[in-house]
């Protein structure tokens, strides 16, 4: 085979190759998150969840990421969700979970709990994006 048709070899292969993972990541997201209810406030939660806290977090239980899982955070002890490493600020912070904390927690992590390990997201400013993502959160309980 000539140095050309070598190239356009590989450069065929890596092209399929990326593809190919690129299918199975599309195919395999929406399996990760619990089905949203009919209706635009669910639909619009889980994009919020998904378009600000998807990167670190998952809502299926059991299932840690970079950050822990939020299946049913809301009534859930800060810091308190086994075989997830939590900072020592986290597991230090003596509150539950609601959803007035939440919300002040994603707008601002570092003055809610200072220390923890949410870097380098730096909060929502969008109050109707965390009150949307507050209520998906809420679902799980």
């Amino acid at each position: 085979m000539s140095s050309r048709g070598d190239a356009r070899w590989r450069h065929g292969r890596t092209f399929l190759i990326g593809a190919l993972s690129g299918l199975a990541y599309m195919l395999a997201s929406p399996s990760a998150l619990p089905q949203a209810p009919q209706g635009a406030e669910g639909v619009s939660g889980q994009q919020a969840f998904n378009n600000a806290c998807r990167t670190c977090h998952i809502m299926r239980e059991g299932d840690n990421r970079l950050g822990p899982n939020l299946h049913k955070i809301v009534g859930r002890k800060a810091g308190s969700l086994p075989d997830y490493g939590f900072s020592s600020a986290m597991k230090e912070a003596g509150f539950v979970w609601d959803e007035e904390k939440l919300d002040r927690f994603i707008a601002n992590p570092d003055e809610v709990v200072p220390g923890n390990s949410m870097k380098p997201y730096g909060g929502l400013s969008s109050s109707e994006d965390r009150k949307k993502i507050i209520a998906f959160l809420a679902q799980s309980r």
